[in-house]
């Protein structure tokens, strides 16, 4: 390409061209071949074409606004939490993570902020900070099943191996959240004591299978429940409900802690029927004054109560023995009594008590009904609950689900069956029902002219 305005130096010639033959640039004059100018810059800049900022790859290095939302609203929730910067950091990480997979990068904004609260919440079983998935459904005012169900996906699409926490590992942060420190000395209670019963409560409900298989916030509610109760048993505590505590401890009230109540109730009623000193019944009403004595003797009051439903069985299964011995041997000594007395007829030997002789048509409906009382007896009896003999058993066998009854085969229906009287009769209106519908009719069409 030919540059104008320009000389050779030595020829005068201004037939000057850029040579590109060789790494840079270069003026030659093309008259006598020498170079005007060696390593020039080019006019126009260096690097290609210009790409546009959407097109270039700074885009994709930037994260979307769902995801920056959720990064910071799993930061609000650390800092709520109160956990240092490496569960804080853990937490950015899976969240970060799972949010690119397919599992939950088309889902709702509802569900992304349960997936923070999840990463959160396995970070800090990881790192054994104590927290429940309650705290975190509270914290985030979701449902308790669905962030159950995505913590259950979150942990298998990451592939974690998350500890399983026991209930008395969150108990000393579960009873922090109830407020009662600054009320009057008839209502107070310092955190470290009420945590300290608490505990105790749940260790003794665990011993005796209260624990096994529920969910740990309502066992926890409870046991705070009843563990302020028995510090300073009072009229104000005892006559106060667990609605009335909630309010005052300024918590949300779980509706299955008043089940979980009544079963430590029970239980503490068990255990205090084996005190010594108590000399009345001890009741569900009564109980809560005496949970200072069973917990300082719980392992005692196990033992003994263990040993008292055992003879009480042992008992029952003895006189329940008997009853059919004696039963036995009522013919035994019939049988000697015939051989005893070898000169009476037969009619007195087969009648050896005139109160048991039988008249002929009694002895009929004996034989009759003798072949249907055989079948009962050798139908076999549904297998007893083993749960409701003994103290203390799982939730699951003391109150088992109900089996569904083997349904019958339906038959094939051709609609050519005949009907039955009865069953006509109930489609009928009776005259009682016919003037109750009349009645009903005239009141709602004088209603509706009204």
């Amino acid at each position: 390409m030919f540059r104008s305005g320009l000389t050779c130096p030595g020829c005068g010639s201004s037939n000057i061209v850029d040579d590109d033959l060789y790494a840079q640039a270069q003026l030659v004059c093309t008259d006598c071949g020498s170079v005007v100018s060696e390593g020039t810059l080019a006019d126009e800049p260096v690097g290609g074409s210009v790409v546009s900022y959407s097109r270039s790859t700074a885009v994709t290095k930037k994260p979307c606004m769902n995801l920056i939302k959720g990064v910071q609203r799993l930061k609000a929730l650390c800092r709520i939490l109160r956990v240092n910067s490496e569960i804080e950091d853990q937490s950015e990480k899976y969240y970060k993570d799972a949010y690119q997979h397919e599992s939950f990068i088309n889902v709702t904004l509802q569900k992304k902020e349960v997936l923070a609260g999840c990463c959160l919440l396995v970070s800090c079983r990881l790192r054994n900070w104590p927290i429940t998935m309650g705290t975190i459904s509270c914290l985030l005012d979701a449902d308790f099943n669905v962030v159950g169900a995505t913590y259950k996906e979150m942990v298998k699409i990451l592939n974690i191996k998350a500890p399983i926490v026991n209930v008395t590992d969150v108990m000393e942060a579960h009873s922090q959240e109830y407020k009662i420190s600054s009320y009057p000395e008839e209502l107070a209670e310092t955190s470290k004591d009420l945590t300290k019963r608490a505990l105790a409560l749940v260790e003794l409900a665990a011993e005796s299978w209260i624990v096994t298989g529920r969910r740990p916030v309502p066992i926890m509610m409870a046991a705070v429940y009843l563990g302020w109760q028995s510090l300073n048993p009072n009229q104000h505590r005892l006559r106060m409900s667990l609605e009335k505590f909630c309010q005052l401890a300024q918590v949300k009230k779980c509706r299955a802690a008043m089940t979980r109540i009544a079963e430590m109730k029970e239980m503490l009623c068990k255990l205090g029927k084996e005190l010594p000193w108590i000399r009345g019944a001890v009741t569900p009403d009564n109980v809560i004054p005496q949970v200072d004595d069973i917990l300082q003797n719980r392992y005692a009051l196990l033992r003994r109560a263990m040993r008292a439903h055992e003879d009480t069985l042992q008992a029952e299964c003895q006189t329940s023995s008997a009853d059919p011995q004696t039963e036995q041997t009522a013919p035994s000594q019939i049988t000697e009594h015939v051989a005893q007395t070898p000169n009476t007829s037969s009619v007195e030997q087969s009648e050896p008590n005139p109160d048991r002789a039988e008249p002929p048509a009694d002895k009929e409906a004996n034989l009759q009904t003798a072949p249907e009382q055989s079948d009962v007896q050798g139908s076999p009896d549904p297998a007893p609950n083993w749960g409701k003999r003994v103290l203390f058993a799982p939730p699951c066998v003391v109150h088992p689900k109900k089996r569904r009854a083997p349904q019958p085969e339906l038959q094939d229906v051709t609609g050519d069956e005949e009907i039955s009287d009865s069953e006509i009769d109930s489609y009928l209106r009776t005259p009682r029902e016919v003037r109750d519908f009349v009645l009903t009719q005239k009141m709602l069409s004088e209603e509706g002219k009204s």
